[in-house]
């Protein structure tokens, strides 16, 4: 898959290469590379990933405040951007067209096969797993947005981002550590062999296993401001926590509650889809059909009920890499 060649190789999509990329497991296309990230990288889920970005745009804009001057054109080098598990390349499209001076690259287990691809974009087909090594020195920012599920060891992760950025870049990481919180915002999860609800909070205690047992970092949230502060190579660190409601449950018709519920709306249908998508996962883990599927039709009717108060914890940090 990674190209022997200094330069890593820019693919486009070929049936031939659409046939060596993917594989089929219990009716959805799944990348054919990685034994650790086991979702879907099909049309459905790239259509919930660009909804879910929509959400987040929202919620928290579309990059950090800092990201505009690092890019800015200084006229010494090419600014360059980064973007680690792209999916269907969304964000990166977006900021190659903003700043259209810079690179802007994509990486993901499955090629990138939009047709409106800006010309100063392009897409490579490679498993981060496998180190970062050959980007050392070549970005101004790098960007990461829930892809933990797919990292064996998101630490020495970051520890390359650090040399993969130029002094003086952007790190922007968004992660989910697999459970719901209920009103304490304390984790709900549920141990093995529990049928009960809340359904939605127990779909993802056994998502949260399996993803697990595959080697994912399902931590990864809870640890990344910890990491990254602790990386001497960089500074001005800053976190921001999102708790998002899992459905519209919160009573009220004030402007912040209406804004809040929206949000929720988008953050139930996303889950109802996260739910059809993790279907081969849960199955691949080992549950009978039986089992997964009456869960998630429990989990769907809680979530359409919108009466079970659910948060979902999402946590960005980003920081400057020092000069």
């Amino acid at each position: 898959m990674r190209s022997s060649s200094p330069t890593p190789s820019v693919y486009s999509v070929t049936s031939s290469l659409r046939a060596q990329a993917y594989v089929q497991e219990y009716g959805r296309d799944l990348n054919n590379y990685s034994d650790v990230y086991r979702l879907p990288a099909d049309e459905e889920e790239l259509k919930r990933l660009d909804t879910q970005y929509e959400m987040f745009c929202k919620v928290l804009g579309k990059y950090p405040p800092s990201l505009p001057a690092v890019l800015a054109d200084d006229g010494f080098e090419v600014k360059a951007v980064l973007d680690l598990g792209c999916g269907s390349g969304i964000w990166i499209m977006d900021i190659a067209r903003e700043f259209p001076h810079c690179s802007a690259v994509a990486v993901d287990l499955v090629p990138m096969q939009s047709i409106h691809m800006p010309a100063n974009c392009r897409s490579e087909v490679d498993d981060i797993n496998l180190g970062l090594e050959h980007f050392y020195g070549d970005f101004n920012v790098v960007h990461a947005q829930l892809i933990s599920a797919g990292i064996r060891d998101y630490h020495a992760m970051i520890n390359q981002i650090s040399h993969v950025l130029r002094p003086g870049g952007l790190v922007d990481i968004m992660e989910f550590p697999f459970y719901f919180s209920g009103p304490d915002k304390k984790p709900i999860i549920k141990p093995k062999g529990t049928f009960e609800p809340p359904w939605t909070a127990l779909w993802m205690s056994y998502a949260y296993r399996a993803i697990g047992g595959r080697g994912g970092s399902t931590d990864a949230a809870l640890h990344l401001h910890d990491w990254i502060s602790s990386n001497p190579a960089f500074e001005d660190v800053v976190v921001r926590d999102l708790w998002l409601p899992a459905s519209p449950w919160l009573k009220g018709d004030d402007p912040d509650t209406n804004f809040w519920n929206d949000i929720a709306a988008t953050v139930r249908e996303d889950m109802k889809a996260f739910m059809k998508s993790g279907r081969p996962l849960l199955l691949g883990h080992g549950l009978p059909a039986d089992f997964v599927d009456a869960m998630e039709h429990n989990a769907c009717q809680e979530l359409d009920e919108a009466k079970t108060p659910l948060y979902a914890y999402i946590r960005n940090v980003y920081a400057r890499k020092k000069h």
